[in-house]
């Protein structure tokens, strides 16, 4: 079935919502980790055990990880059933509130240890979110993309999503920068405070968006899945155990945001924290014009390889970037940050979405996609507080956080070896059983 005219122009329209949207949305998630690192072991934990302070609050940034393989079951199962829009506009709203209402939680000195239960639930909540956000932005935009440029398209989920990381960024650097009282007391507040513009604007964009042609035409032939986990699980296992293990590349974003820039600003290494808050900026800026072009390049030669040369790249570099933290030189730090996250963790992190969408066919893609990031990412999420355990009682074996990123760039290395290259497949013929080989003919429904 061809592409009914009225989706003419929607490839960048969907690329563009998503892009929007994941900013948006990742902006809110993100000034979580910038806070969890520099201003909640203060506010919501015990003062006096700084380290367990600062472990409880990495902990906290994780738990929305955790959250996110229930939110992708819920998500991804009315995701292939209602629609990709339905899901986007949900979760951008959830997103917005949940932010939202962390800003105006009482602190551990004003309500004890009920501070800290707050602060978990609204996280759980932003787990939720995101649990549904890149999935159904990464469908919409893999099924409404011409053949040959679904890495191109796809790579607008993640670039939003760095864009996101950039404003939260950015936002933090001058709030850190506020005298110590004013920070801890309401500046930390205004950032995710900001998140109803989030929610109102995101609305707005994603409302306007049309559903994809793809699931149109499943539903209008062979119809929904009932159940779409149950054809997930019998069809395609094998994939989304690729999926778990490519996910865990995830690991290498957690470090970096987070882990990183707590040992930097901590007492053994003593860097300036608007400092090192401007290392992840220019590197999210520079990730914004890298992952469009690994994503071109895997259009032209594959996904496989590039996202292999992001993954062990990733493994190498994210040891020199904490050696250069260790050593306490802010320009070879700001360098090697640029290099390990902004250049080569975005050939990975460019070019999953298309490489992790085109594995499953149309009737369980968001399923699928959700689903296997999801779980994969409550890995990565966690990793930070395993870090904030291997390196020690001082927070200080930066060598030891280092080999442990370095092993957790092994399976998705594995996984991107073991999956088919899919990258010349045609978009309707995509999760067939024959996807890897020479395309048959078209059937009239995935």
């Amino acid at each position: 079935m061809s592409v009914p005219d009225t989706h003419a122009g929607q490839p960048r329209k969907a690329a563009m919502a998503a892009w929007i949207g994941s900013a948006l949305e990742y902006y809110d998630f993100f000034i979580y980790g910038s806070a969890a690192a520099l201003i909640f072991p203060e506010v919501f934990f015990d003062e006096s055990d700084p380290a367990t302070a600062t472990l409880l609050s990495l902990a906290t940034f994780g738990v929305a990880y955790a959250a996110r393989p229930v939110g992708a079951l819920f998500l991804g199962h009315y995701g292939d059933r209602v629609g990709r829009k339905k899901i986007m506009v949900f979760t951008l709203i959830l997103m917005g509130i949940s932010t939202f209402l962390i800003g105006c939680l009482p602190t551990r000195d004003q309500v004890g240890t009920l501070a800290p239960v707050l602060l978990v639930l609204c996280r759980v909540l932003q787990g939720i979110s995101a649990a549904g956000e890149q999935a159904s932005a990464n469908s919409m935009t893999l099924e409404h993309a011409p053949p040959h440029r679904r890495g191109f398209f796809t790579s607008f989920t993640l670039s939003g999503t760095q864009g996101g990381q950039l404003l939260a960024t950015l936002v933090f650097i001058p709030i850190a920068a506020l005298p110590e009282g004013q920070l801890m007391s309401w500046g930390w507040r205004v950032p995710f405070w900001m998140s109803v513009a989030v929610a109102v604007v995101g609305y707005v964009i994603r409302r306007k968006l049309d559903e994809t042609p793809a699931f149109e035409q499943q539903a209008a032939t062979e119809g929904v899945v009932r159940l779409p986990l149950a054809v997930l699980l019998r069809e395609h296992w094998a994939d989304v155990l690729r999926v778990i293990g490519g996910a865990l590349v995830a690991s290498v974003s957690t470090i970096f945001t987070v882990w990183a820039l707590s040992y930097a600003t901590s007492d053994s290494v003593g860097m300036d924290k608007s400092s090192m808050l401007w290392v992840g900026a220019l590197a999210n800026l520079v990730a914004l014009g890298a992952i469009p072009l690994w994503a071109t390049l895997s259009d032209r030669i594959g996904r496989r390889p590039v996202f292999l040369a992001g993954a062990a790249g990733s493994a190498v570099t994210m040891f020199l970037y904490l050696w250069a933290i260790s050593t306490g030189s802010y320009p070879l730090t700001l360098l090697l940050g640029i290099v390990a996250f902004g250049v080569v963790y975005s050939a990975a992190n460019g070019v999953w979405p298309s490489f992790y969408g085109e594995m499953f066919s149309t009737r369980v893609r968001l399923s699928g996609m959700a689903i296997g990031t999801q779980i994969g990412f409550a890995v990565a999420g966690f990793a930070v507080t395993f870090a904030a355990q291997i390196a020690g009682p001082d927070g200080d074996d930066w060598s030891a956080v280092a080999l442990f990123t370095a092993a957790l760039c092994v399976p998705p290395i594995v996984a991107a070896l073991s999956a088919r290259e899919t990258a010349k497949v045609p978009t309707e013929q995509l999760g067939e059983r024959t996807a890897g080989q020479a395309p048959q003919p078209a059937k009239a429904a995935a």
